[in-house]
C-alpha cells in the first residue's frame, strides 16, 4: 500500500495570501485561484517536479489539477527544462520571423487533421476571438451560436451562461435566458449571439431551422469542459457537423482544453469530426502561455495583408522560447504509447474512485474517460448538459470533499466546474495515493 501524504500546517500559505491582498485584487491574478474557490485561502505553491508539487510550508501533494490541463508532461520535465535553458541562452524572443515557429507549425500540422495552416496566439481566449473574426469575415454573417455552459475565454460576446445558476434563473430550453457572466458588457453585445442547449439534437435542429441562415459560426467544446467533464451523446457531434454544413455555417471546435489530450489531433481526431476552424491552448504549450487557430487555407488566408483582411497582430505571437517548447512538447506526445498510457492511467483512477464511492455508499459519479474526468455528487446516473449540472450537482459537497483531499496530499481545485487531469508523468502509485485519500475523505464526508 502507498502511504497517503498528510499535509501539515498551511500557515505560510496564509501569510503569503494576506500579503498578496495588499498588491493584488483578492490576492490573486485569476478568480479561480482565490478565496472564492479555496477556503480560507489558496494553497501557495513554490515548486513542482513530475506529478508532485510543494507548497510554501513544504507540504507535498500529488497534483491532479496540472495547471488546469496545461501541464501535459507534468512539472519541470527534463527535456523541456533543457529546451528552455538553451532557448533563453540564445535569446528568448525577437518579435520577428524565426525558424522555431516554422518547426512548431510543421509538427502541429502533422498532428492535427484539419490544420492546413496555423496561426499562433498567446492564449486560448485570443484564439477564440480570432476564430470568430475569421468566421464572420469568411461567411459575411455576424451572428453566431453559443451553447449554455460552454466557456470560450473572457471575450465580451462569449460571456453568456458560462457559470451555473439556479434552474429558475436560466429559463426554458426553448427560450434560454441570456445571463451575462460579467459586468461591464453592453447588453447590445449579445444581440449577435444565439444561445442554445448543448447535447440535445432536437433542440439543435430547431435552433438551426430558426437561425441557421444568419449564423456565421457555431462554436462548441467537443467535450463540455467548463462544467466538469460532460462527453457528447452518441451521434451529437456528427449531427452538429451535418447541420452546420446544411446551413453554410462554420463549425468552430474549441479544443483549448481537449486539444492534444485525448489523441494526437485532439477530440476532432478521437471522434472523427472535421471542424472548419479549431482553436487550441493549454496542453499545446506544456505550461507556457500559447494559443493557436487552425483550419483550411481559404479561411486562414484571410489574414493575409490586403483589402478586406482579417487583422491579427501580436508582439508575442510565435514567441521563440514558447515555440521551442511547443515543438519539443509535440515530439514527446508523438512517442509510441503516449496516449495509450494516458488513457490507461486515467481509466484506472476513474475505476478506483468509483469503487470507493460504491463501498462507502456515497451518491457520486465519476464522469469522463482517460486523461480527463470529474466527480459529481448527485443521485443521477449521468450529467448530460448545463441544465443537469445546475439542477442536480451538489457543488458545495464537492468543494468540501476536495478540501478534505488537500489535507491528505492531493492537489486539486475545489471548483466542480473544472476537471481532474492525468499527465504523461502520473503513475499507478499516484492513482493508489489518490484512491486511498478519497477513501479517507469519504469516511469523514459520510
Amino acid at each position: 500500500m502507498t502511504q497517503t501524504l498528510t499535509t501539515r500546517s498551511r500557515a505560510r500559505s496564509q501569510q503569503w495570501f494576506q500579503r498578496a491582498q495588499q498588491s493584488l485584487v483578492e490576492g490573486v491574478n485569476s478568480l479561480s485561484r482565490g478565496a472564492a474557490v479555496y477556503h480560507p485561502g489558496p494553497v501557495v505553491l513554490e515548486r513542482g517536479r513530475g506529478s508532485h508539487v510543494w507548497d510554501a510550508d513544504g507540504n507535498d501533494y500529488v497534483d491532479f489539477m496540472m495547471s488546469f490541463g496545461a501541464l501535459i508532461h507534468g512539472h519541470a520535465h527534463p527535456k523541456l527544462v533543457e529546451v528552455v535553458s538553451q532557448a533563453m541562452a540564445e535569446g528568448s524572443h525577437f518579435a520577428t520571423a524565426t525558424s522555431a515557429e516554422v518547426e512548431a507549425a510543421e509538427r502541429f500540422r502533422r498532428m492535427v487533421p484539419s490544420a492546413e495552416l496555423v496561426r499562433f496566439t498567446n492564449t486560448g481566449t485570443e484564439a477564440t476571438m480570432l476564430a470568430l473574426r475569421l468566421a464572420r469575415a469568411h461567411t459575411r454573417r455576424t451572428r453566431f451560436l453559443k451553447f449554455e455552459g460552454h466557456y470560450h475565454g473572457w471575450y465580451d460576446c462569449y460571456l453568456l451562461n458560462g457559470h451555473s445558476y439556479s434552474p429558475e434563473e436560466i429559463g426554458s430550453p426553448e427560450n434560454p435566458m441570456k445571463i451575462p457572466d460579467s459586468a461591464g458588457i453592453p447588453p447590445s453585445t449579445f444581440d449577435e449571439v444565439v444561445l442554445a442547449p448543448w447535447n440535445d439534437a432536437s433542440a439543435l435542429e430547431r435552433v438551426m431551422r430558426d437561425h441557421g441562415r444568419e449564423l456565421a459560426a457555431v462554436i462548441t467544446e467537443p467535450i463540455m469542459a467548463n462544467m466538469g467533464c460532460i462527453p457528447p451523446r452518441d451521434g451529437y457531434l456528427e449531427r452538429l457537423r451535418e447541420l452546420t454544413c446544411d446551413y453554410g455555417v462554420l463549425l468552430i471546435f474549441d479544443e483549448v482544453v481537449t486539444g492534444f489530450r485525448y489523441a494526437p489531433g485532439g477530440c476532432q481526431e478521437f471522434y472523427g469530426i472535421r471542424p472548419d476552424i479549431s482553436v487550441f491552448g493549454k496542453a499545446l504549450g506544456a505550461g507556457f502561455p500559447v494559443g493557436a487557430v487552425a483550419g483550411p487555407r481559404p479561411i486562414l488566408d484571410r489574414m493575409r495583408w490586403g483589402e478586406d483582411m482579417v487583422l491579427h497582430y501580436g508582439t508575442f505571437n510565435g514567441h521563440r522560447l514558447t515555440m521551442k517548447v511547443v515543438a519539443a512538447n509535440l515530439d514527446l506526445l508523438s512517442a509510441d504509447g503516449t496516449y495509450r498510457n494516458l488513457h490507461a492511467i486515467g481509466n484506472a483512477a476513474i475505476a478506483g474512485l468509483q469503487a470507493v464511492f460504491r463501498k462507502r455508499k456515497i451518491k457520486a459519479i465519476v464522469q469522463g474517460f482517460g486523461p480527463m474526468f470529474q466527480i459529481y455528487f448527485t443521485g443521477r446516473d449521468a450529467i448530460h448538459d448545463y441544465r443537469d449540472y445546475c439542477k442536480h450537482v451538489d457543488t458545495r459537497r464537492h468543494s468540501h470533499f476536495v478540501h478534505l483531499l488537500l489535507e491528505r496530499g492531493i492537489y486539486m481545485t475545489p471548483s466542480n466546474g473544472l476537471h481532474w487531469i492525468i499527465s504523461t508523468v502520473h503513475t499507478e502509485s499516484d492513482v493508489t495515493a489518490l484512491v486511498e485519500a478519497v477513501d479517507q475523505a469519504c469516511a469523514e464526508l459520510a
